[in-house]
């Protein structure tokens, strides 16, 4: 923010249309906005799954990539629980 002039005292309100230009065109130049960064991170995801690393194996079975337990948690990334129904019994014809 020295580049642009920018006094870190003031208020994000008072700035006025000159400066909000050049902190826009700052970080458009510099930095990566929005769509970049998400087609960085699938372009990464991708890669993993397609060397068969341990992290994009579990990627691809949509399971926690990060190390965390799935014996009783990690709903979010499972779905919702399958019912599972056990010895169903047939109607029995009279």
């Amino acid at each position: 923010m020295c580049r642009v002039g920018h006094n870190p005292v003031r208020s994000n309100e008072r700035h006025t249309e000159d400066e909000v230009v050049r902190i826009r065109k700052i970080v458009t130049d510099e930095g990566k906005v929005e769509g970049d960064l998400r087609k960085d991170i699938s372009v990464d995801i991708k890669r993993l799954m397609d060397i068969g690393c341990y992290r994009g194996l579990r990627h691809r079975k949509n399971l926690p990539v990060r190390g965390q337990r799935t014996h009783t948690n990690a709903r979010t990334r499972k779905g919702p629980r399958k019912q599972t129904i056990a010895g169903k019994k047939k109607a029995t014809k009279k």
